[in-house]
């Protein structure tokens, strides 16, 4: 058949692209000749035809990289991108995430009732509370019959949890 026919043959045999088949030049007429894959395969193991070798990303580098940074090389201000705070971490979600997971457990044991609930849920959206105990102390202020215990129960409870 033809060289073309041969690279697409063996580019399907060997699972490589068509530009990584290499052919001997010694063996040009038999390739010309090979008509099936079979006779494609033939070849291959006879070494007339090969597959360039598979490139692989280099890691060498970037554990250099990732060492000097680890010593504080390469942080400097004309490599960051963003505010400080962004560049902190998922901070507020974090914090309003453990604000909701403690009010929905005072509003499964019964300390608070569904009014109070839903207003303080709001106001943990807008970013009303600092940390979980200005929470817990305006909830106090609120009425809710809710004691240090009872906050060291929950703690213990999603420590457990998530561990």
């Amino acid at each position: 058949m033809s060289i073309r026919f041969a690279k697409r043959a063996a580019a399907q045999i060997l699972g490589r692209g068509e530009t990584a088949i290499r052919i001997n030049p010694n063996s040009y007429s038999d390739v010309e000749k090979a008509l099936t894959k079979e006779d494609i395969r033939r070849l291959i193991s006879s070494g007339a035809i090969s597959a360039v070798k598979e490139k692989h990303n280099r890691t060498d580098k970037a554990k250099r990289l990732n060492e000097a940074r680890s010593e504080g090389r390469r942080r400097g201000p004309g490599r960051r991108r963003g505010t400080r705070k962004a560049r902190q971490g998922r901070t507020w979600e974090k914090k309003v995430r453990s604000q909701r997971r403690l009010l929905s457990i005072l509003k499964q044991k019964g300390k608070i009732d569904n009014m109070t609930f839903t207003r303080f849920y709001k106001l943990i959206k807008g970013n009303m509370y600092a940390t979980k105990s200005t929470l817990v102390s305006h909830l106090k202020e609120e009425g809710a019959k809710i004691t240090d215990d009872d906050i060291k129960q929950i703690n213990d409870e999603v420590r457990k949890q998530y561990q």
